[in-house]
């Protein structure tokens, strides 16, 4: 195996400079950082990771928490955060929480264990209190779809109140003023923010809030389905749903059309997300974007500038949704 002494004499330039080059120091011209990689490539000279994070006190390594491993939300966020990370020279460490406090903690004591340099974290279950707390150790730890305001510096979130909003006022636009809504888990931030919005826009428009039709689902399809079997059993007039993610509007359609109710001409349906399905559902969903792939790739971004002092564009802590009208949306 070739060592670091050959690539250096293969170049002809110094231990220093190879060193410079492989741990992507700035400092070096572009002439010799070419002459030390094709040396690198010549001699089939791998550097020595451990070696390296001994020297520069860096893994390379930054560490992912998510609350799930599947569905298309989850994914587009990790493959965000690996493309920006990937071509910065790190690579990604995973772990899931799945909503739940302790294995939440145990996700990040195991992320910090394994000398992660930094943790970009979508966590649901604990406490402000203990983010704070953790952000004061050696390893940072940056949110996703979350904001804590004694760290907001380390905060990438999205305007959740703003998108419940624009969903329930589209509806109450198409003359809708019997709506359904139904929830996430309401110890979800994101759930709080999203109903918020939603009563934000029936008290602007003077529509009472109806209990009757108010609905806690799991964020899963499922929920979708639970909430429209609950809206009908209590024989409530209704014309419209706002389903607080696209997982839950794809399962509320998928038990109206098992139960012939036609899908937008008796009951409209709007979700939260816009992810990649909800174009390719029947009707095609009306929903709220929830750029989460930016969001990733600026939570990446946020490291790199953060903990490796690399150039990066202009980073955005707050996004903002918007409507994305398609075909579940029908006027009365």
């Amino acid at each position: 195996m070739a060592t670091i002494y050959e690539v250096a004499k293969t170049a002809g330039v110094s231990l220093t400079t190879v060193s410079r080059v492989i741990n992507g120091n700035s400092k070096v011209r572009e002439s010799t950082r070419t002459k030390v990689l094709d040396a690198m490539q010549q001699l089939d000279y791998r550097p020595n990771a451990i070696a390296q994070s001994l020297a520069s006190n860096r893994t390379n390594s930054i560490g992912i928490m998510v609350s799930e491993l599947d569905g298309p939300f989850f994914g587009l966020m990790m493959a965000a955060i690996e493309q920006e990370l990937r071509k910065a020279g790190k690579h990604v460490i995973i772990t899931t929480g799945h909503s739940d406090q302790t294995r939440e903690k145990e996700g990040i004591d195991f992320l910090i264990s394994r000398k992660c340099d930094a943790i970009i974290a979508h966590v649901e279950a604990v406490s402000d209190e203990y983010l704070i707390e953790i952000n004061q150790g050696k390893t940072p730890v940056y949110l996703i779809s979350r904001y804590v305001e004694a760290i907001a510096d380390k905060c990438v979130s999205l305007d959740n109140k703003m998108g419940g909003y624009l969903a329930t006022k589209n509806l109450i636009e198409n003359n809708h003023r019997d709506i359904a809504y139904v929830s996430g888990p309401m110890f979800k931030a994101d759930a709080v923010d999203r109903l918020t919005g939603h009563k934000r826009a029936l008290a602007e428009f003077d529509i009472p809030f109806n209990e009757e039709l108010f609905f806690v689902g799991d964020f899963k399809e499922t929920g979708g389905q639970q909430a429209l079997k609950h809206f009908l059993s209590t024989n409530r007039s209704f014309t419209a749903i706002v389903c607080s993610n696209d997982e839950m509007a794809s399962g509320a359609m998928k038990y109206a059309r098992e139960h012939s109710i036609s899908i937008p001409q008796e009951l409209s349906i709007i979700g939260y997300d816009n992810v990649i399905f909800a174009n390719y559902l029947y009707p095609r969903l009306t929903t709220i974007t929830n750029p989460v792939d930016k969001m990733g790739s600026m939570a990446a971004r946020l490291v790199l500038q953060d903990c490796y002092q690399l150039p990066t564009l202009a980073v955005e802590h707050l996004f903002t949704p918007s409507l994305k009208v398609r075909d579940s949306v029908y006027p009365i």
